[in-house]
């Protein structure tokens, strides 16, 4: 019966207009995080080094082979498209699983956290909404001191075997990178009113969908995603502010107390699960 009920509350926050709310917020956080100047350029090279081929080999062979007496034979040694797919989409997939083991981790624990400051709940919401606010103006460089980071800027060719372990590399080294958007998902992870280690893995794991999808795709379509991350980097700024004032406006929420009236509405809009008697 303990169990039941637990499940049944945990069912009915996630049916919460908070979290209907924060979702999008997350995936949209991941989004921004994968099209930031310091994800986005170096996102071909990671593609290298978890699956151990060139660019030209991503690019699924837009390399020829010359014509002549050997051509026939050297042609039958090269990997096929779909070998070449099916290594990028298993070497990617394991590369997001790393640094999506972290973050689910950290949402876990704001989570868990979050949950005992219930009796401080408006105290902590403009906390995390001041938090929120400071982290949009950093990520659209209004705050220098802030834009630091820490990332690999080196790496051997570890090919898929070592996919994991760059993806929690990538999860524990680019933190202060991603530190802005993964910031206010974990600060709405953390929301007192409805806070669960189940709830902020939930926000952190979409946050990750945001962030990896993207990149499995990018690995599929190779020569494709070149030409849009170059569509992108011409519209950086454009980004930069989109995602700085996304960042921004849920940290004025937060501190003004709306976050929780919005969330009321939605949740009238879209009426919270009760469990059968």
């Amino acid at each position: 019966m303990i169990v039941l009920a637990s499940a049944s509350t945990t069912f009915e926050h996630a049916a919460s207009g908070s979290l209907i709310l924060a979702i999008p917020v997350a995936f949209l956080a991941g989004l921004v995080s994968f099209l930031s100047p310091c994800v986005l350029p170096l996102v071909p090279a990671y593609l290298s080094y978890i699956t151990g081929l060139s660019a030209a080999d991503l690019a699924d062979g837009s390399h020829r082979l010359s014509d002549g007496p050997g051509a026939a034979l050297a042609a039958a040694a090269q990997p096929s498209p779909r070998w070449r797919h099916g290594r990028v989409l298993v070497g990617s997939i394991l590369f997001v699983a790393g640094f999506s083991s972290v973050f689910i981790l950290f949402g876990a624990f704001f989570g868990a956290a979050g949950a005992h400051l219930d009796q401080h709940a408006t105290l902590v919401d403009r906390i995390a909404g001041a938090v929120a606010i400071v982290m949009g103006l950093a990520f659209m460089g209004w705050l220098p001191g802030f834009q630091r980071e820490w990332r690999f800027h080196r790496l051997p060719m570890l090919g898929i075997a070592g996919a994991p372990l760059l993806g929690l590399a990538f999860g524990v080294g680019w933190t202060p990178c991603t530190g802005p958007t993964l910031g206010v998902v974990l600060s709405l992870a953390g929301d007192p009113n409805t806070a669960t280690a189940g709830r902020g893995a939930l926000l952190t794991a979409v946050y990750c969908a945001g962030l990896g999808l993207p990149f499995i795709v990018a690995g599929l379509a190779f020569r494709k995603a070149l030409g849009a991350f170059a569509v992108v980097k011409r519209h950086y700024a454009l980004v930069v502010r989109g995602g700085g004032l996304l960042l921004v406006t849920v940290g004025v929420l937060l501190v003004t107390g709306e976050w929780a009236t919005l969330s009321n509405h939605v949740r009238d809009w879209f009426p919270a699960y009760t469990a059968p008697v």
